[in-house]
């Protein structure tokens, strides 16, 4: 697959047991028949590589939100980005230049561009030790505690920023973008 002509889909609160659990095989099949092709899942926590034509692309999280709903009971939020934006995102990782350990970084993707205002009004002394930037429609995250120990939550972030986010490990983001690559 190339990584021009591919997208990721990350769904917020698919989880692997308990609330929200979604087959695998199931999430392909929804991407599948809202027409996209070579569909692959990465892990059980809703991650998917796919390709797909500009136009469905932008009607696509609506239509697997609507999908996973009717099929399974429950309301999940879907943001998608390019393979390109993707790759960018990575390499933009402004922890990295510093140093960071990379088992302390989480890279929260975003639903929207948040207003100025909103980023400026985040407290950056929320959780200590832990440390983010926000560029764009991401959130870097470094997290030398450990994500369960953090304040810096999506719930913060959504609540903060007016958009809705979803949060990865650096190790998940690494492997997607290989999967994007081929």
């Amino acid at each position: 697959m190339k990584i021009s002509n591919a997208y990721v889909a990350l769904l917020r609160g698919v989880n692997v047991g308990g609330k929200n659990t979604l087959p695998m095989k199931a999430l392909s099949d929804i991407f599948g028949e809202a027409g996209c092709g070579a569909v692959r899942t990465y892990i059980q926590s809703g991650n998917v590589i796919f390709t797909a034509s500009t136009g469905i692309s932008n009607r696509l999280p609506g239509l697997v939100s609507a999908r996973i709903a009717k099929r399974f009971g429950y309301k999940t939020r879907v943001i998608i980005r390019t393979a390109d934006e993707f790759a960018g995102a990575v390499r933009k990782n402004p922890f990295l230049k510093s140093g960071a350990e990379e088992g302390s970084l989480h890279l929260m993707f975003l639903a929207g561009l948040p207003d100025p205002r909103n980023v400026r009004d985040l407290d950056p002394d929320r959780s200590p030790p832990d440390s983010y930037i926000v560029r764009g429609r991401e959130v870097y995250l470094r997290l030398p505690n450990g994500v369960a120990r953090t304040k810096l939550t999506n719930a913060y972030f959504d609540a903060k920023l007016a958009t809705t986010g979803t949060q990865r490990s650096w190790r998940t983001v690494l492997n997607l973008l290989d999967m994007l690559k081929g």
